[in-house]
């Protein structure tokens, strides 16, 4: 089919491309600049110019193509709640597109939701979200269009999307660590981090485009929770840094707006997604692939 994907020359939606065009799919990719553009083309995709905000070119590209994955989002922690709102806008005008047509629309979400309304507790795909919590609304908003012809699912991805390339939360720590001269976790360190390697999310939005039904949830975990200790752990070895413990009120002095999401106790299963699309993920866990130069090189 032919697959409109947003977010799709970030650091997984590269990957998405890539899958999808290895199992045979056509991808219209978003792409809000020339680089972008340019990144895409060099993949085998054709590209939509715009951006998250431009909520009619979403809606062109999602009529243009038989199935939307929605991957792309702006991380910008200084205005998170901005960032979220245009989400949800964002996955109204893929909805709005795609109302009646059967069609399947795959939202990205995050598991790390779960652990701030259940710390502690392993969260499921049962686990309904709240949206008064951040990218809550978007997930409810598209859970939404399965009662509207749309094939609409959410996938969540862990906290921690892993592997060559990565740009996300591990980088940031390790950069703190090397800022730092420590690299610390917070209290015991038990607190635990569910991860995913980029390639193995990449099958998985695959899996849920063509298999996935509409008002469901997919949960994009490989490693249900990695304690954060391990983590500080390898890369203080890997800087050779020692590893340090500290209190909860020392924790945003330290990381920053990193001290709340490192803090967070989030365990997350994938059971149910394994039976339901049959997702086996085959690449590294998120220690053996830590524990390598390319996430040190600087």
């Amino acid at each position: 089919m032919r697959v409109f994907l947003t977010g799709a020359s970030g650091f997984i939606g590269s990957a998405v491309v890539k899958e999808l065009k290895r199992a045979g799919h056509q991808v219209l990719g978003l792409a809000r600049s020339d680089a972008a553009a340019g990144a895409l083309q060099s993949m085998g995709a054709q590209v939509q110019r715009g951006d998250l905000a431009d909520t009619e070119v979403l809606a062109a590209g999602a009529r243009a193509c038989e199935g939307v994955i929605h991957a792309g989002f702006i991380h910008d922690f200084a205005n998170y709640a901005a960032a979220c709102e245009t989400d949800r806008l964002a996955v109204e005008a893929l909805g709005t597109a795609l109302a009646g047509s059967g069609r399947p629309l795959v939202v990205t979400a995050g598991t790390g939701v779960l652990g701030m309304l259940h710390p502690g507790r392993v969260g499921t795909e049962a686990d309904a979200s709240d949206p008064a919590v951040p990218r809550g609304a978007a997930e409810a908003a598209t859970l939404a269009w399965a009662a509207q012809g749309v094939r609409a699912s959410v996938l969540r991805l862990p906290p921690s999307v892993h592997g060559d390339g990565d740009k996300g939360f591990v980088p940031q720590l390790i950069a703190t660590a090397r800022e730092k001269r420590v690299s610390a976790y917070i209290g015991e360190g038990q607190n635990r981090w569910p991860a995913v390697h980029r390639l193995d999310a990449a099958c998985l939005f695959r899996l849920a485009l063509e298999k996935g039904d509409g008002g469901t949830r997919y949960h994009g975990v490989a490693d249900e929770g990695v304690p954060t200790r391990e983590i500080a752990e390898v890369i203080g070895a890997r800087l050779e840094l020692p590893a340090v413990s500290l209190q909860a009120e020392e924790a945003a002095g330290h990381f920053g707006f990193m001290g709340l999401f490192f803090s967070l106790d989030c365990p997350a299963s994938s059971a149910l997604t394994r039976e339901q699309l049959g997702w086996r993920p085959k690449h590294p866990g998120l220690l053996a692939d830590l524990d390598r130069p390319a996430y040190f090189a600087a």
